[in-house]
């Protein structure tokens, strides 16, 4: 695995990786909401909702997850959206706090630098709530394998077709 560790606390966890691909390229496929389902274990991917019909500060996008057998929905809502940059949504279920996801992508020489970050907007209602919903106990753990799986299914799908260009 080529994702490296960033600065990491009790609330955010964050890993890089170098993509061997154009960043405006990269951007699009962290900010294709719909189509996340293919890069993450846990998103199954969704819709944009409300009128929206893509990356936009503002636009909304309802989620679909699963863990085994569970399975769950989301509401997303874009809070940065710098194309070709940044990409940041906050994540709630049933009108709690959730966490924010954020995608940074650096131009470098050989390509970009993609990072990601989880931080943990939950309270402790949600994270009880969470835990039985998800099954998942050691939320922050989790983030930490489930970004290094995602930054690795990004830069596989990001390079394979950077070849074809």
């Amino acid at each position: 695995m080529s994702a490296q560790s960033q600065a990491v606390d009790g609330k955010e966890v964050s890993r890089s990786t170098v993509v061997h691909a154009p960043p405006q390229q990269v951007w699009a496929l962290v900010s294709d909401l719909p189509g996340m389902g293919r890069f993450s274990p846990e998103n199954r991917g969704g819709s944009w909702a409300r009128g929206a019909t893509g990356p936009a500060v503002g636009a909304v996008f309802r989620g679909r997850n699963a863990s085994g057998r569970r399975r769950w929905a989301t509401r997303a809502e874009v809070v940065v959206c710098e194309v070709g940059r940044s990409f940041a949504f906050d994540v709630s279920a049933r009108g709690l706090a959730v966490a924010r996801w954020r995608y940074d992508v650096e131009p470098v020489e050989q390509g970009c630098r993609l990072t990601e970050t989880w931080t943990d907007r939950r309270g402790a209602l949600m994270r009880l709530i969470g835990r039985t919903v998800t099954g998942v106990g050691d939320r922050r753990s989790f983030a930490a394998e489930s970004i290094e799986h995602t930054l690795e299914r990004v830069r596989a799908a990001a390079e394979s077709d950077a070849g074809r260009v």
